[in-house]
């Protein structure tokens, strides 16, 4: 697929494809030299959390919250190899479909490539009514957010941990 390319399989579920620097929401960390430290520091939390998770398998912790662990880890993992290597073997997608091992080599350096996001649920896609003071026919689309599986996992991760796991940290 090119950049902004995008099939609807339902009114609410999109595939649309889009790259990011990395961050959630498209936020950015200062210019090249963060998109480096951003990357290094990725790296670094995951293999701390790695050897936390396999300290905590020394301590009988229940099986969710270890599998929701290693759903916050994989997709960690999922994120930063796209990061690190996706733009050394592919070549932008600006207006065409990316190439793969490109003979010029791909867009960007080691570390510095973007995150490839392409599931997007507009569950609500609506305007709001003309009566509605200070709202007045305004777009509103509910769930904006373009994500991918690795984004995923991180929040369903998150969300078993801190719903059903916590007193298992305490």
């Amino acid at each position: 697929m090119f950049l902004g390319q995008e099939f609807k399989i339902f009114d609410w579920f999109i595939i649309h494809f889009t790259e990011n620097n990395g961050m959630a929401f498209g936020l950015e960390f200062g210019g090249d030299t963060g998109k480096i430290i951003l990357s290094l520091f990725r790296i670094v939390v995951v293999i701390w959390g790695i050897a936390y998770v396999d300290h905590l398998t020394k301590k009988h912790l229940p099986n969710g919250a270890l599998l929701s662990l290693g759903f916050v880890i994989g997709g960690a993992v999922g994120n930063i190899i796209d990061g690190v290597f996706y733009g050394t073997i592919f070549s932008d997608s600006y207006n065409r479909i990316a190439e793969l091992f490109p003979a010029t080599g791909g867009y960007e350096a080691l570390l510095k490539g973007k995150v490839v996001d392409m599931f997007y649920f507009p569950l609500i896609n609506t305007h709001l009514p003309e009566w509605l003071p200070l709202f007045a026919s305004k777009h509103v689309i509910f769930f904006r957010p373009v994500f991918n599986l690795a984004d995923a996992g991180i929040s369903v991760g998150m969300f078993l941990l801190i719903v059903f796991y916590r007193k298992s940290f305490s």
